[in-house]
C-alpha cells in the first residue's frame, strides 16, 4: 500500500506542477489558463512571396493552425464559423488582390475587434539570408514602441498583436525557451515588424566591457567567490546582442471593425491611399505626357500646313515656272 500511495502522490504532484506552469495568475489570486489558438489561411491569388511569408509566420507561431485557401473574398464572416470548427479564437487572413497587393486581417473571434492592414516591403526568411537563427516553436519576446500607448487605436492594435503573436506558456508544439524578439515600431504612420535572435556570447579573457574596464577571467571570479563563502555561485560574463532573422514587413492600418469580420467601423485611416489609386494616378500622369506630345505634333503639323498654304497663295505671275508651265 505504501508503494501505491507513493506512486499516486507523485502523479498528482506532476499534474499539479503542469497545471501551475500552464496557468497564469489573475487579479483575484486564482488561475486562468491562457488559451490562444490562431487560424492562419489565405485567399486565392496569392503570389509566391505571400505564400512564403505565411509559412514563415506559421512556423513562428506554434499555437497556430494553418488551413487551406479560402475561396470567397466578400463573405469574410464565414471565417468565424471556420475558426469555431477548428477551436481557434484568433484569425490571421491573407487577402491578395490583383496578384500584387496583400491585405492582412487580424481578428478576434467571435466578438472582435478586427483590424485590416495593407502589407508592404515583404521579405521572407529564405530571401534575406540573415545569419540569425532561433529554435522552431520557441516563445518570443514582444517589444512594442512607446507610440502604441499614445493613440487609442494603437492600443487596440497592440492588444491584438499580443494575443496573436504572444505564444502562451505550455502551448501546443511550443518549446520552453525564449530566444528571439519580435519588434513592433511605428514610423510615418506605419507599423514596422522585425524579428531578432537573442545571441549570447561569452567574453574571452582580456576583453574590455563597454566602460573600458578589464574583464576578470572566469577562474579568478570563481576562486574569489569561493573565498567569499559562495562555493556554488558562478558568474558568467556574456555579450548579449540582437541578430535579425526575418521575416520583415511593414503594415499600414486601414480600418478597425468592432465585430469579427463585420460590425461598425470604429477607426478609419484617412491618410491611407489605395494602391489602385496610386497606379491610376501614375497612368494618368503618363497619359497626360502622351497627350501633350500628341498635341505638340498636331500643332507643328498645323503650322507646316499654314506655311505651305501661304506659299501657294503668294505665287509670282512673272515666275518662269508659271510662264512656261
Amino acid at each position: 500500500m505504501a508503494a501505491v500511495y507513493k506512486s499516486l502522490s507523485k502523479s498528482a504532484k506532476k499534474v499539479e506542477d503542469t497545471e501551475n506552469d500552464n496557468n497564469t495568475t489573475t487579479t483575484n489570486g486564482g488561475f486562468r489558463k491562457n488559451k490562444q489558438r490562431v487560424l492562419i489561411l489565405s485567399s486565392r491569388g496569392v503570389t509566391y512571396r505571400h505564400r512564403h511569408l505565411l509559412n514563415d509566420l506559421a512556423a513562428m507561431l506554434p499555437h497556430g493552425r494553418k488551413d487551406v485557401k479560402f475561396d470567397s473574398k466578400s463573405k469574410l464572416y464565414q471565417l468565424n464559423e471556420l475558426a469555431e470548427l477548428y477551436n481557434c479564437n484568433n484569425v490571421m487572413f491573407f487577402e491578395a488582390r490583383k496578384g500584387k497587393d496583400l491585405y492582412m486581417w487580424f481578428s478576434k473571434v467571435p466578438n472582435g475587434p478586427t483590424v485590416k492592414f495593407h502589407a508592404q516591403n515583404l521579405h521572407t526568411m529564405e530571401e534575406l539570408h540573415f545569419t540569425g537563427n532561433c529554435l522552431k516553436g520557441s516563445r518570443p519576446l514582444l517589444s512594442f514602441d512607446l507610440a502604441f500607448e499614445q493613440e487609442p487605436h494603437y492600443r487596440v492594435i497592440k492588444e491584438v498583436f499580443l494575443q496573436m503573436f504572444g505564444v502562451p506558456q505550455g502551448a501546443r508544439k511550443s518549446k520552453p525557451f525564449i530566444d528571439h524578439v519580435m519588434s513592433f515600431s511605428i514610423a510615418d504612420g506605419k507599423i514596422w515588424v522585425r524579428n531578432y535572435e537573442i545571441r549570447e556570447v561569452e567574453k574571452a579573457k582580456g576583453e574590455k566591457d563597454s566602460e573600458g574596464n578589464d574583464i576578470v577571467p572566469e577562474s579568478d571570479k570563481s576562486s574569489s567567490k569561493k573565498r567569499k563563502g559562495a562555493p556554488n555561485a558562478e558568474l558568467k560574463d556574456t555579450d548579449v546582442s540582437l541578430v535579425e532573422i526575418g521575416p520583415r514587413f511593414v503594415l499600414t492600418p486601414i480600418i478597425i471593425q468592432e465585430g469579427a469580420f463585420g460590425g461598425p467601423i470604429i477607426y478609419e485611416n484617412k491618410r491611407f491611399i489605395s494602391p489602385n489609386q496610386v497606379r491610376s494616378e501614375l497612368r494618368k500622369a503618363k497619359a497626360t505626357r502622351h497627350n501633350t506630345r500628341v498635341e505638340q505634333v498636331k500643332e507643328r503639323l498645323g503650322k507646316l500646313e499654314t506655311l505651305t498654304a501661304q506659299a501657294k497663295k503668294e505665287k509670282d505671275v512673272l515666275d518662269t515656272r508659271e510662264l512656261f508651265a
